[in-house]
């Protein structure tokens, strides 16, 4: 679809915002009365925090993204770990926890948050390093800031986890997004593939969760379609 057509066809498919919209359709998206969710806060899911020697760059993308935030409303700048590049858990936290802490007093001077995204290592993101819950919300907590959490993929988390109520019950605190997909196959969220999704979407709005849910699944029908049956699922 050619993008105003896509912008039109989610507002009249009611929902709220678009997810991880680049920055030539910002304008776009407000005009036509939705709201951008989250856009990636630095460059590169592969080569990320981790590594020491990418924190200047990625301080310079990230202020960049902070800076220009404010102007659009969205209030989620998504960040990557990176891959593990040999290094231990331990030391890829700290690496991880040191470049945050450079750029959290600019998040919240600006109130915007930092979300670190949790993928799968299994299947799609081979060796990235923050695959799973526990070292996510490891580096949250060291860093500090209310400003800096963690982004909560159920599809990625299924394969590396599962356990899914459970976490979002123990962890929520820490989480200031949620992705869906379907597993396996990362299609629609409906009652072909192992997730439940009425349950898991009730066990985060129980936590009185306000922030956004984005729908990130590949449809294997008409994508309008599946996005109409995704927000009936999730309204639940």
């Amino acid at each position: 679809m050619k993008p105003q057509e896509f912008i039109s066809a989610i507002k009249d498919t009611g929902y709220d915002g678009i997810d991880l919209v680049p920055r030539e359709y910002w304008e776009p998206v407000h005009a036509a009365g939705l709201e951008v969710a989250s856009v990636e806060a630095h460059r590169s899911i592969e080569d990320g925090l981790n590594k020491p020697e990418n924190h200047d760059r990625i301080e310079g993308e990230i202020l960049e993204s902070i800076e220009l935030a404010p102007q659009h409303g969205h209030a989620c700048l998504v960040c990557f770990s990176g891959n593990r590049h040999s290094d231990t858990d331990e030391q890829g936290i700290d690496v991880t926890v040191a470049g945050l802490q450079r750029v959290a007093p600019a998040a919240e001077r600006a109130g915007v948050t930092l979300v670190l995204e949790l993928l799968n290592s299994k299947v799609d993101h081979p060796e990235y390093q923050c695959d799973h819950t526990a070292w996510g919300v490891e580096v949250v907590k060291r860093v500090g800031s209310s400003h800096v959490k963690l982004l909560y993929d159920i599809y990625h988390m299924q394969i590396m986890e599962g356990d899914l109520v459970r976490t979002i019950r123990e962890h929520h605190e820490h989480f200031a997004h949620y992705h869906t997909g379907g597993n396996p196959g990362r299609s629609e969220i409906d009652e072909r593939q192992e997730i439940y999704y009425p349950t898991v979407i009730a066990a985060i709005r129980d936590t009185g969760f306000e922030g956004y849910l984005g729908q990130e699944f590949i449809p294997v029908g008409d994508p309008l379609e599946s996005l109409k049956s995704a927000r009936r699922i999730c309204e639940v």
